[in-house]
């Protein structure tokens, strides 16, 4: 009677064997290996490597090791996924965080809605709303990249030497290396929303 592996669990927490495994196959499919081609380097059988995939075996330090060495890799990089903190933000209407920048005083409001955990990349998403006029605005000028999404009123903002009329369901994507900031408040209030995406800090 052949006896059938147990499933991999799908819900919950993820178990390190899964984690690991999801790691050995991304890496071998990255370098357009077989379960063959993998198991010919490591040494390992296609079995053995296959039920590592599927998350259905604990293996020892010595078969990750084998696999590291074929797929040319630190053999921490099976474990890097499994402690992550995967969190989430829930923030309710009008209880973003208020933060003060360049464009608060004049009269520009600024709430963070949440940020990233992750060292990757750096996400920062902002609800900005215009309320009053001014004599001048302020302009920015950052590294990485920054999206927005005109929900109310009407601006004319600036990138660089060009400028764009926003107007509620409008969007502007932008390298944010470039000057960049609202010209003219043609309609208030205006109400858009800014997701910044940048390296973190110290790169």
């Amino acid at each position: 009677m052949t006896s059938i592996p147990p499933p991999v669990p799908v819900s919950g927490t993820p178990t390190l064997e899964a984690s690991i495994g999801v790691q050995v196959k991304k890496l071998r499919t990255g370098l357009d290996m077989t379960i063959g081609d993998l198991a010919k380097v490591s040494g390992l059988s296609p079995g053995m490597v296959s039920k590592i995939e599927n998350g259905q075996t604990s293996a020892s330090l010595s078969t990750l090791q084998a696999l590291a060495n074929a797929l040319n890799t630190p053999i921490a990089t099976f474990f890097r996924t499994f402690d992550e903190k995967r969190d989430a933000t829930y923030v309710k209407s009008g209880e973003g965080l208020t933060i003060e920048r360049r464009g608060s005083r004049a009269g520009h409001v600024y709430q963070l809605l949440g940020h990233s955990v992750r060292s990757e990349v750096r996400i920062e998403p902002y609800l900005i709303t215009l309320e009053k006029d001014a004599d001048s605005y302020p302009v920015f000028q950052h590294p990485g990249h920054e999206f927005i999404y005109m929900l109310k009123g009407d601006v004319t903002y600036r990138h660089a030497d060009q400028t764009y009329r926003l107007k509620p369901g409008d969007s502007l994507f932008f390298d944010a290396e470039a000057i960049h900031g609202p010209e003219e408040l043609n309609k208030l209030p205006a109400v858009y929303l800014s997701i910044i995406v940048s390296p973190p800090e110290g790169d």
